[in-house]
């Protein structure tokens, strides 16, 4: 099964610099958008709506920023929109497609700027929510692929520029603690389980490519799927957004 994450930084935009012409070529069995910028009612070219796949939205309550999309090529048994938090779920940013056995699903975390305490403040009491969820989900006889814009990184290895970046948000002590904690606690950073290199990073918020990358978008799965995991990539061969979509391949049948 092939799993593609992409933030798109507005679907229209990544659409224009030619993501749904590469989609096509990438035979997905589920791709999970993030950071759609739009509602899906915005989208009324059949181009945001591929005939392999069955598309499903979650948007912002105003329809005009962050927003979530899960398009499976296998019909679903189930779609769940919001993580049951009622400060953060009418703000467009989970939606989880399930199966027999397995769930997957496309996470758009909170964002901070730097310096900004009320926002960092809010971004974390999301993680802590977060963190809670995942473990109480650790019971359900089920395995879980949770993919998409996590606003951190974790190791030394997922930032180019560590020194810059200490004190930056996404980096912080406290953030990356958390990420550590989730992975000694029933996850996998599922990319990592094949790629240990140090300059594979996902999100370039300069937009320069030379500089200051991140990783940040993540596959996070259920420690069960561990040995499933078959192949991973960034693409960075064509530019859609300031992010580059992530490529899994997990040896699952839905």
């Amino acid at each position: 099964m092939r799993i593609i994450s992409f933030s798109a930084d507005g679907i229209r935009k990544a659409a224009e610099n030619g993501f749904y012409d590469w989609l096509k070529e990438q035979d997905a069995d589920v791709v999970c958008i993030q950071d759609l910028q739009c509602s899906e009612y915005d989208l009324q070219d059949n181009l945001f709506f591929p005939e392999d796949y069955n598309p499903y939205f979650f948007d912002d309550i105003d329809g005009k920023a962050n927003g979530v999309a899960i398009y499976c090529r296998q019909l679903p048994k189930a779609i769940m929109t919001g993580l049951g938090f009622a400060d953060f779920d009418m703000e467009g940013r989970y939606i989880q497609a399930d199966y027999e056995n397995i769930s997957v699903g496309c996470l758009l975390a909170p964002h901070a700027e730097p310096g900004n305490a009320g926002q960092q403040a809010r971004k974390n009491e999301f993680f802590e929510l977060l963190g809670n969820h995942l473990q109480k989900v650790r019971n359900k006889r089920r395995e879980f692929i949770i993919c998409g814009g996590w606003n951190i990184a974790h190791t030394p290895g997922d930032v180019q520029d560590t020194e810059s970046n200490s004190t930056v948000s996404g980096f912080l002590a406290e953030e990356r603690q958390w990420m550590n904690e989730l992975f000694t606690e029933g996850y996998v950073d599922a990319f990592r389980e094949i790629n240990s290199d140090q300059d594979e990073f996902t999100w370039w918020p300069g937009g320069d490519r030379s500089k200051n990358g991140w990783r940040t978008d993540f596959h996070v799965i259920s420690k069960g799927l561990q040995y499933a995991v078959d192949y991973g990539a960034i693409y960075k061969s064509r530019e859609f957004s300031s992010h580059a979509p992530v490529i899994m391949d997990y040896d699952i049948e839905l």
